[in-house]
């Protein structure tokens, strides 16, 4: 399956904001399949654990925490090529300089709170699909 699924978080910031709806939407009309999908608190053992990659790095703390502050939606994304072509519909990281049409331009409220995850390799999409998910919570 390497290569067509990737793994999403609508973060806490867009839930609060009741835009997981709008997200989701985008997502299926630029041909993804949802083939897994949950709401879930994340602990902070949880949080430092997922983005265990950026410790040590200025921002790894209020990441952390904000991850925690409220509930996020995971979900795994099915298509071809799927992680290239769902960072390009999240957009920049910096909402910014994020371009129109994607899910940061439209939903995103700072570098922080940039309303979504995904994926940045096919390795780390089995991972961090794993780290939510049971093969058994797959369907696709």
């Amino acid at each position: 399956m390497a290569g067509n699924i990737t793994l999403t978080m609508i973060k806490p910031e867009a839930m609060r904001n009741n835009v997981a709806g709008g997200i989701l939407k985008m997502i299926q009309n630029e041909g993804f399949k949802i083939i897994a999908l949950k709401m879930k608190q994340l602990s902070l053992a949880e949080a430092e654990e997922f983005y265990v990659v950026h410790k040590g790095r200025p921002f790894y703390d209020e990441l952390v925490k904000f991850m925690t502050s409220g509930p996020i939606m995971a979900a795994v994304l099915k298509k071809e090529n799927a992680v290239e072509d769902f960072r390009d519909l999240l957009g920049s990281t910096n909402p910014e300089a994020a371009g129109e049409g994607t899910i940061r331009k439209a939903y995103a409220t700072n570098l922080t709170k940039n309303a979504a995850h995904g994926s940045d390799s096919d390795e780390n999409a089995q991972l961090e699909a794993s780290f939510h998910f049971s093969e058994k919570e797959i369907f696709g």
